[in-house]
């Protein structure tokens, strides 16, 4: 396992280690806190190196990050097979780093493993159909185990003075929000508002909370937290009343657990959240009809995409 640095905070990042019981990387590459281009070129850089040291069968990369672009890049100038897990997602929003990061990624992949049956749909689209696989959301694996852990060993709630139920999660971290000085403000005025109805309770992103320092703005109600680890915040999603996030990650989180969720982006990648009436944008009034999101699978995903990288590379 490499990693690269781009999450380098103890809470979002060391943490994911001991909490799922993962064996620390063999490689950090320390690289976090640069622009785009530079942090991903720096990332290409790292990992050829190690990938011409180990001469890995195949390099598999993750969702949509700087990090799982330049894993790719660099496996790809080295001709090493590339497995992608969760390929095939858009937003269609050229402007999004993580679009880019997901588009390149996937037409640079031997091995692709998509989450729903519309992301399989995206890359026929745009003439990619062999070994495009749909094995449901590992996500959804990972939440299932760390529902089971927070219920009993999570005190957050306590700590916090939350009631079940009676309070809502926020998140806001994309650069697309952080970068813009007058939409931050605007959102952070939203979750003000929303806070007059119940509770709202905020961990800051690293990223967000030097914006909001340099701005001097933080409106009040909004109960800004430190980041919390990954069990304190499956306990938090598990409890919440309303879910409130730019993350992709946590609106899927949202339907895991049943919460109702808004988006707090113009669009997203996860369309049939939407579609299935437990996500809208925070621009939308309103949700459509509830049912249930059968393509997520029945949390074996993990062990599908293990299947097909044996099948393939044993």
């Amino acid at each position: 396992m490499i990693h690269t640095g781009q999450h380098f905070d103890p809470l979002m990042s060391d943490v994911f280690f001991s909490q799922l019981f993962m064996a620390k990387p063999a490689y950090n590459l320390e690289i976090s806190g640069l622009g785009h281009g530079a942090m991903t070129g720096r990332m290409i850089e790292g990992i050829e190196t190690i990938l011409l040291k180990e001469r890995p069968d195949a390099v598999l990369v993750y969702g949509d990050t700087n990090s799982t672009l330049a894993g790719a890049l660099a496996a790809a100038k080295l001709h090493i097979p590339i497995a992608h897990v969760e390929a095939g997602l858009r937003s269609f929003n050229r402007r999004m780093p993580e679009e880019i990061n997901r588009v390149l990624t996937d037409h640079a992949s031997d091995l692709l493993f998509c989450p729903t049956a519309l992301a399989v749909a995206h890359l026929a689209r745009e003439g990619i159909t062999a070994n495009v696989h749909m094995v449901g959301d590992v996500m959804y694996d990972a939440t299932l185990q760390a529902t089971a852990r927070a219920e009993k060993e999570s005190n957050i709630l306590e700590a916090l003075g939350l009631a079940r139920g009676e309070y809502a999660l926020a998140t806001l971290h994309r650069a697309e929000n952080t970068d813009d000085p007058d939409r931050l403000r605007r959102l952070l005025d939203w979750l003000s508002e929303q806070a007059r109805d119940r509770p709202v309770v905020m961990p800051v992103h690293p990223r967000t909370h030097k914006v909001m320092d340099r701005l001097g703005y933080r409106p009040e109600g909004i109960r800004y937290i430190e980041p919390v680890c990954y069990v304190d915040m499956a306990q938090l999603a598990h409890n919440a009343g309303a879910i409130f996030t730019d993350s992709g990650g946590l609106q899927k989180e949202a339907y895991f657990h049943r919460v109702p969720c808004v988006t707090l982006r113009e669009e997203t990648e996860w369309t049939e959240t939407i579609e299935a009436g437990w996500n809208r944008l925070w621009t939308v009034d309103g949700y459509r009809s509830k049912r249930d999101i059968a393509d997520y699978g029945d949390g074996d995903a993990s062990r599908k995409v293990a299947d097909l990288l044996r099948q393939r590379f044993s």
